[in-house]
């Protein structure tokens, strides 16, 4: 293994690039078309089909678990103010831990547990003014990048892998990366176009070229280096990734940020549609 020889801080390329073409050569905005004058009759809304909805559905069943705790208690301890009591702790307990356990990627579009680590992650980087996108489809293709991160320290690609953790995780030459006997080039070289198309489609509107930064997170086998590039894709163990988005320099203003967030929403469609 050859991995002492490789440097460890990962890409340090700018994640934005002036373009020399000037403003009027780049393509312009497709106008909206005009409404047309036919419009649909609205349905007014019931107060059935308002309590079908997920939120009034959740607030019902913590009602329901609350007044049962509350009457189960009170019958108990033959004390109905203690009951409510147990209600109301019996509530908040409920609150919390769906506060907790929630995700931004509902759990049947959860294809793994290791994307489900990386959100948590990267959710705790927001209060630093970073933004993400999770599970966003590459055009006219199967490709996906598990979750797009846009911040102050530029734009990144992150694909969460777990890997069987009985098999080692290993380099030769700086440039083959195995996991047991496995051969990953075609996952490294995957995730490489997967950053780049975003790249391209971000540029072509932002106007300026915006480069994506690739990498594996990997869960599961123990990662035997810091962060490496490897066929120029960053790898590292998965619990790593939200220190290896903030180890760079500023290099987006805030801006820059929600331009490109928006951007990217737009041009990287939801795999799995809008939540």
């Amino acid at each position: 293994m050859d991995s002492d020889k490789q440097r460890e801080d990962g890409h340090n390329a700018s994640p934005i690039w002036v373009s020399d073409r000037p403003e009027s050569e780049q393509t312009a905005a497709a106008k909206p078309s005009a409404p047309t004058s036919t419009y649909a009759p609205v349905e007014r809304a019931s107060v059935r089909s308002l309590l079908q909805q997920p939120r009034f559905r959740r607030l019902r069943n913590r009602l329901l678990a609350a007044v049962g705790v509350a009457l189960v208690v009170g019958f108990l301890v033959g004390d109905w103010r203690v009951g409510v009591t147990a209600g109301v702790v019996a509530a908040i307990l409920e609150a919390v831990y769906r506060a907790r356990s929630n995700s931004s990627v509902p759990a049947w579009r959860r294809a793994s547990v290791a994307e489900r680590r990386t959100e948590a992650q990267l959710r705790k980087l927001e209060r630093l003014g970073y933004r993400t996108l999770h599970a966003r489809a590459i055009p006219n293709s199967e490709a996906q990048i598990d979750h797009l991160v846009v911040g102050p320290t530029g734009v990144y690609a992150v694909d969460s892998e777990k890997w069987d953790k009985r098999l080692p995780v290993r380099v030769q030459m700086g440039k083959k990366l195995f996991h047991g006997p496995f051969d990953q080039k075609a996952r490294l070289n995957e995730a490489k176009w997967e950053a780049s198309q975003a790249g391209e489609l971000i540029s072509r509107s932002f106007g300026r070229e915006v480069s994506v930064v690739p990498s594996l997170a990997i869960y599961g086998p123990a990662v035997p280096w810091k962060i490496m590039t490897i066929r120029g894709v960053d790898v590292y163990q998965g619990d790593r990734a939200r220190k290896w988005i903030t180890k760079r320099e500023r290099a987006l203003t805030a801006m820059e940020i929600d331009r490109i967030y928006d951007i990217a929403a737009r041009e990287l469609p939801a795999r799995y549609g809008e939540g």
